[in-house]
């Protein structure tokens, strides 16, 4: 991922919110909106690809728009609250890195 992609994203939401929403949720209000989105996706992984049986009606729900929904509320949510999500995003993938790249490797089960 580019260096500046993040933030790119991060300005576009914020654009968006100021130009056609109005303006952000307040923290709480999008913490619960994030559950939600959530729950969308955990019920189109259970019922498309778990053992859970998929109702006629929700055959033609798209994971890709519901990721989508996660990200952007997420996103909101790093705005408001001030977070770079860029750097937040180069510290953890370092930190994974440090922590699990032997891990994962002798894992037999990955194998």
């Amino acid at each position: 991922m580019e260096k500046e992609k993040f933030e790119a994203i991060q300005a576009e939401v914020d654009d968006w919110i100021k130009n056609v929403g109005v303006r952000y949720f307040n923290e709480l209000t999008n913490m619960a909106q994030l559950s939600e989105e959530v729950g969308e996706v955990a019920r189109i992984i259970a019922r498309r690809y778990g053992e859970q049986s998929e109702k006629e009606k929700d055959k033609n729900k798209d994971l890709g728009e519901e990721l989508a929904d996660v990200i952007f509320v997420a996103v909101c949510l790093a705005n408001q609250t001030g977070v770079d999500l860029q750097k937040a995003w180069d510290e953890k993938l370092q930190l994974k890195t440090k922590r699990d790249k032997e891990r994962h490797q002798s894992n037999e089960k990955l194998r």
